[in-house]
């Protein structure tokens, strides 16, 4: 019997791996697709292993081992976590698996938490693995068991690529019993997985053949649906099938609707069908233009006088997450018709202003202020990195000039002073991110005699995704004690002589340890080592006295939510307040104490 329970979308996805049949499970953190894995630690039986990896490259080449060996593997990521991975992703597609591997790749239009709105479905036609997209969490659920089903049939990686509003989206969702489950096999060397350029090119072929078949097979497939009829015909993939249907509702419309679920292989005979007699097509879809130039060069082959009207028409935008209301917009003006009016609402006030802020008593606010202090008066280059502390940018710390990809603002700092003598280069990164890709860049650093200084930002946690566990906290995802990895060890066997531990909070020590590291030959490290306080709260919050002078100080220069100006002078909101010190320690009259 089937049960029904509300679900977040990421919760769907991982039940329904679970319910497939998955034995290994590894990723890395990164928002939106975070809660999938939680989730299969959380309801994972005893012959599931699950594991945060140190990064996506390391997650994957795992799960693709457990796969080689005939295990079931899921791998999950966000979508510039594809990148990270891109290597091994290409090169098993061509060697192939023995038992089942899914690569969930959460895209994230808007972008909402990204650094860039890439679009999966290129990457699995340019890697040439096939690629399911759910239009709502029930299909993200059922379609998990499909996608361990079709890797084990074609034996090579699968990519389920939910966006955002599936992912944190939640529904009634209905737990099938009837859901493929992947046959239980012996775990063993499943035979030789070696790429050599013969057997690249012989896989090459292989490959090809097996996408053309799976395109054949597709046109039959449940997710894929073909409905009504019509001389206009519109084509909606992933969510935007969503946004489609209630739009045709809104506008009280009909039309020939064809829902793309499985965009790489095309599935070109259900498309030809919904093509014929058809004048016209509009294409719903997020980001590229996938669906849309496959119709393209489908109705080019086929000899079809079609016109397709979307990204490429100039009828919808390439950038940003589509909705109801630009669904209707696009399907009104595409079928001839007239929104229905809503009733008269008076306008809604205006949204506050809300800038995203480090949280008030973060201790990388005091990190970013020590190295500001000692390089003051001092030209400085200030590279950043991928996580919370991106946000040093804002004013009025103003100590992030670059920020590209996790681990590259090391190896960039070397790029600046080489590029500029005189520069005095600081690469900030967290670490969690020093772990996932921050290592290499000291090794380059060291081997290469650049002058750069380090910042590890240690809160002890992998903050910006949730608070997961990294190789430096010493517990894993399965809840087992393991040993932790020493990020000063680990500096001083690559070779990085001066390595110096402070808190942040310790304002005095940690400006002259910044100073330290400046003046020290080669390449130097400062490791501020303070928890995040959603981890551990540093103190009661703090108070301002009378003796306040009104010199603003404490707020101009370090830009804590907590404080405020009232009647001309300083006050803290005791609500956000976690007593971290630091505007205590700025004071000039020292006004500020505990509560």
């Amino acid at each position: 019997m089937s049960q029904r329970k509300m679900l977040m979308g990421n919760q769907a996805m991982a039940l329904g791996a679970l319910r497939a049949g998955v034995r290994f499970v590894s990723g890395y953190p990164g928002t939106p697709s975070t809660e999938v894995l939680e989730t299969c630690a959380k309801e994972r039986g005893q012959q599931v292993y699950v594991e945060w990896s140190v990064n996506e490259k390391a997650a994957l080449e795992f799960g693709g081992g457990a796969a080689m060996a005939g295990g079931y593997s899921l791998v999950t990521m966000k979508q510039v976590g594809l990148n990270a991975c891109a290597d091994p992703a290409m090169t098993l597609s061509y060697v192939g698996i023995k038992g089942a591997l899914v690569l969930l790749v959460a895209d994230d239009p808007g972008p909402i938490s990204s650094q860039t709105e890439q679009d999966t479905r290129r990457f699995a036609g340019y890697s040439k693995i096939p690629v399911l997209d759910p239009s709502s969490v029930q299909e993200a659920y059922e379609m998990m068991a499909e996608a361990f089903a079709l890797s084990h049939e074609l034996g090579m990686p699968v990519i389920l690529r939910p966006t955002t509003r599936i992912c944190h989206g939640c529904a009634d969702v209905e737990l099938k019993e009837d859901l493929p489950v992947c046959p239980e096999i012996s775990l063993e060397k499943g035979g030789r997985w070696v790429i050599f350029p013969k057997s690249s090119y012989q896989n090459h072929i292989r490959l090809e053949e097996l996408n053309r078949r799976y395109a054949q097979i597709l046109s039959g497939s449940p997710f894929n649906e073909l409905r009504g009829e019509g001389k206009r015909l519109v084509v909606a993939s992933g969510v935007s099938y969503a946004y489609a249907l209630e739009a045709l509702e809104t506008l009280r419309a009909e039309a020939k609707l064809l829902k793309i679920a499985t965009p790489y292989p095309f599935p070109e005979g259900l498309a030809l069908r919904a093509l014929q007699g058809v004048e016209e097509a509009l294409v719903l879809e997020e980001l590229d233009p996938v669906v849309e130039d496959a119709l393209q060069q489908l109705c080019g082959k086929a000899g079809l006088s079609v016109r397709i009207h979307g990204k490429r028409s100039g009828d919808l935008p390439f950038a940003g997450e589509y909705g109801v209301e630009l669904a209707q917009e696009a399907l009104g003006a595409f079928l001839g018709l007239v929104r229905p009016k809503a009733e008269a609402l008076p306008p809604a006030p205006p949204l506050p202003v809300r800038p995203p802020v480090l949280c008030a008593g973060c201790p990388h606010r005091a990190s970013f202020y020590a190295v500001k202090k000692a390089m003051e008066g001092k030209k400085s280059a200030f590279c950043g990195d991928i996580g919370c502390y991106t946000l040093g940018n804002a004013q009025p710390l103003d100590m992030v000039d670059t920020c590209l990809c996790m681990g590259a603002g090391i190896t960039q700092a070397q790029g600046i002073k080489r590029a500029d003598p005189d520069i005095h280069a600081f690469a900030f990164v967290g670490d969690s991110t020093f772990f996932h890709s921050g290592i290499t860049g000291v090794v380059n650093a060291v081997y290469n005699q650049h002058k750069i200084t380090l910042i590890v930002l240690d809160n002890s946690t992998t903050a910006m995704t949730g608070h997961q566990p990294h190789p430096g906290i010493g517990k894993t995802m399965m809840g087992e004690v393991s040993a932790k990895v020493s990020i000063e060890a680990l500096l001083r066997a690559i070779g990085v002589e001066t390595v110096l531990t402070v808190d942040p909070l310790r304002l005095p020590q940690a400006i002259e340890a910044v100073r330290q590291a400046d003046e020290a030959p080669g390449v130097s490290a400062v490791i501020f080592r303070s928890p995040c306080i959603a981890v551990t709260k540093p103190g009661r919050p703090l108070r301002v006295k009378d003796s306040c002078i009104g010199c603003q100080r404490c707020i101009r220069e370090i830009g804590c939510p907590a404080l405020f100006l009232r009647d001309g002078k300083a006050a803290v909101d005791p609500g956000l307040c976690v007593g971290c010190g630091l505007c205590k320690s700025l004071c000039p009259v020292k006004a500020i104490e505990e509560e």
